[in-house]
Order: C-alpha cells, then structure tokens, then sequence
C-alpha cells in the first residue's frame, strides 16, 4: 500500500454561504458563513482551529478576528502548485506534517472585484504585484494579450478547437455537459440555474469565444466555501463524519497556455499522473468525479488526463449523457457544476465530493459512493485531490 503524507489528514467539516448573483453581500459576511458552518460541521469552534488558508479573497486577519482563531499556521497562497486548491493541499501538508491539529481553509468568491488572488475581493483590497500568484504560473501570456486574446474564454476556446480538429470532437458533445450539470442543478436547492435546458438551447446560446456559447461558461456569483482539515485521528469524532484524503496531484504549468509540445493537453495531465503515482486506486475504482468545468471544454480535458477515456475520447465519453448521469458509469459534477450551479473556483466540486462521501446529497446522491476525485484549472493551472470514505 503506498504511504504518502495526505494519508494522515481528513476532511473533517464543510460549509457553504448563500450563493447568489450580485448580491452586494460583503466578503467577510460571506466568509463567517461559510466558515462557521465548516466548524459546526466538525464539531469545533475557533478556538480549536490552529490553521488558517485561503486564497487570499477575505483578508486573513479579518477571518480570525471574526472567528476568533489564534492561528500559529496561516497560508495566503494564490495560485501555485496546486492551482486554485493549493491552499486546501497546504493545510493538508500542515496538518500531516503536524504543525497544527485542525486548519480552516475558505474561498470566497464576488461579482464586483472577485478575482483570483491577494487583494481580490477586499473591500479597497490592492492587486497583487505582478512577481506573486497567479503571474508566475499562467506562463508567458505576452503573446495571447497581443492577439487581444484577453480572456481564458479565448485561450480555452482555442485548445477545444484544436481537439475538435484533431479528434472529431462536436459542439453537441460539449452541449451534453452543459444539460447534465442542469439537471443535476435541478436538484441542487443552492445551485443558481435550475431551470432544465435543451440541446436547442444550448446550440442557441449567445456565441462567445467560437467554438462556446454562453452555456458553454461558468456562472460569476456570490459566495463561500469553507473546510476544515485535521489530523487522521480526528475524523472518529467529526460531528458529521470525516472524508479521508487519499492522494493529490500538482503540476508545475510548463508550457504556459500554448507551448507545449502535446497542445492542446495541459497541465491536468501532470497532475493527474502525480495523484495516481500517489495511491494504489485506479480510475475504475472511482464512483464519481466532481471535475472543473470553468468552461465545458476543461472538463473534457480533465476526463481524459485522469484516465477515465484515452485521448481523444472524451467526447464520445459523454454523448449522451449515459454515462455521465446518476446511474452511470461515472457521475459528473452532481451539484450541478460552475455551468449551472456557480463559479465557486474550484471549491463546489470538493464540497459535493465530502457530501457524496458522508451520502449526504440527498436527491442527487450516488449510491455506494465511496472513491471519488476533485479537480480544478485549466491551460498551465491544475491541481487534482482523490478522496475517500474513511
């Protein structure tokens, strides 16, 4: 059996704030929800937690004032190895290595001002300097700007071109995802788009970045994620039950957005080899995948890194819907995913997972549930968590 680190850590606590579009909800209210509902969730209060992370949205400081935690372990990482989940891979590494017991970690995500990084989301908070975060993992992104490809929509487009090219992939395989993750937000009560849509619909939708249309992108909202992770020993006395961290996977984004050698993969594939060089799992013992779906395409691109199809082969993966759906092969994104339920950076996909694990999802729940695998990023952006019931 391989022993690895992420072995002596669990998901003990999970919470999650109102998600809405704008809402002019403060970031710091948003926050102290998510948060205290993580805690209650894991049977703890402030005083208990001795770690502290996040994305660097809701100041630090403000969080443990507010929550009154006394951290002697923070972490502010913006995006690093482990894209967007980096500060969750943190507190992992602080808790097994056993520098504190118990680390909060949160992201908190708003329409106005709610980038990506330190400073975003601050009331009056600054941007980060241009040699921290996310600019030294996006790559060399010059040429892109000078294209006036401005938007990952632009530079994710471009990628799904190229596999449409070389592998036939059709724009009604894309649209599969999108009715999926509606229907599943159909019974997700928290989810921001309910209303069931049709293929009609989605091949109708405003045009974007060709080849994506509007239900081809995530939806910008309002709102707070918060987990706790605490040491292994813990998760007996969770309130709620522990999920159990099996393996994760980084990648550290060579090639930037459109150079490397194997385009129009990305950085999914090193980390996903990581994460499966970190366990005796295999994909076929996955019960569902809870995979980053900031536009339709990284799905696809997730489905095939992980080793769920070969290459190529994502998009007759999903045709249909079969396989995809509750009953099949390989649920996906059963809370109804960034394209229906809200753009939460990657953060919904790890709280769906915990609840599937706990078999907590009520109507949207996968029977049996007791492997599945997070992921989040896009282009040289990458980060992927196997999860389990204890």
């Amino acid at each position: 059996m391989v022993d690895v680190a992420e072995h002596r850590a669990v998901i003990s606590g999970i919470g999650i704030s109102r998600i809405g579009r704008k809402t002019g909800i403060p970031g710091l209210v948003l926050t102290e929800e998510a948060c205290r509902a993580a805690l209650a969730d894991a049977g703890l209060d402030g005083g208990s937690v001795e770690g502290l992370a996040s994305m660097g949205d809701t100041p630090l400081d403000d969080v443990a004032v507010a929550l009154g935690v006394e951290p002697a372990w923070t972490s502010g990482a913006a995006l690093g190895n482990g894209g967007l989940l980096a500060p969750v891979m943190a507190a992992v590494s602080a808790v097994a290595e056993r520098r504190v017991r118990h680390a909060l970690v949160y992201r908190t995500v708003r329409m106005v001002g709610g980038a990506i990084g330190p400073g975003a989301g601050n009331e009056g908070g600054a941007a980060p300097p241009p040699d921290r975060g996310g600019a030294r993992v996006m790559g060399d992104m010059a040429p892109l700007l000078t294209y006036h490809a401005y938007s990952a929509a632009n530079w994710v487009a471009m990628h799904c071109r190229r596999h449409m090219y070389l592998y036939g992939t059709t724009k009604e395989q894309l649209g599969h995802l999108a009715i999926n993750s509606r229907r599943y937000a159909a019974l997700n009560p928290l989810a921001t788009y309910r209303q069931p849509i049709t293929m009609e619909d989605y091949l109708s939708a405003r045009p974007i970045s060709e080849p994506f249309g509007l239900l081809d992108c995530d939806v910008p909202v309002d709102g707070s994620i918060a987990v706790v992770v605490s040491t292994a020993g813990y998760g007996v006395d969770a309130a709620h039950g522990a999920v159990r961290v099996e393996a994760v996977g980084t990648a550290p984004g060579f090639g930037g957005w459109d150079q490397r050698p194997d385009y129009p993969k990305m950085a999914s594939m090193e980390a996903a080899a990581e994460m499966w060089g970190r366990t005796d799992l295999k994909p076929a013992d996955v019960d569902l995948a809870e995979l980053y779906d900031g536009f339709t395409f990284l799905t696809l691109a997730w489905l095939e890194a992980l080793g769920f199809c070969d290459t190529g082969e994502a998009g007759p993966f999903v045709e249909g819907g079969s396989r995809i759906t509750l009953g099949g092969d390989l649920p996906l994104n059963t809370y109804g995913g960034q394209l229906s339920a809200g753009r939460m950076h990657g953060y919904w996909v790890l709280h769906e997972a915990c609840l599937q694990l706990r078999g907590q999802a009520g109507a949207r729940q996968v029977d049996g549930a007791e492997v599945a695998v997070v992921s989040n990023g896009g282009g040289p952006i990458a980060g992927c968590i196997l999860l389990t019931r204890p």
